[in-house]
């Protein structure tokens, strides 16, 4: 499936709660399971302002719905084209 990177911006979220971070975690989950196998959560990364979510998906309009269902923004989903890390310097 391809990989998608999604930005959310949400003022403030860095200072979330663990238990705030938990309802946000669980609300995706949640729509995840409604949407079926297609679409899937790999992780997240929490900011100051924003989350970035690196999801799978069958299409980006999938990762779209997850965002509507869900009532979370997604302000970029960007399909993504490559990986790279130290590894790929020695390649």
């Amino acid at each position: 499936m391809p990989k998608y990177v999604i930005e959310r911006a949400i003022p403030g979220i860095g200072a979330a709660k663990p238990a705030e971070l938990q309802a946000i975690s669980q609300k995706s989950c949640s729509v995840l399971n409604e949407l079926g196998p297609e679409v899937q959560w790999v992780h997240s990364y929490v900011t100051g302002d924003k989350i970035y979510c690196i999801y799978q998906a069958v299409n980006a309009e999938l990762v779209r719905e997850h965002a509507r269902r869900g009532g979370f923004p997604a302000d970029s989903v960007a399909a993504v084209a490559a990986v790279i890390d130290p590894a790929t310097a020695e390649a």
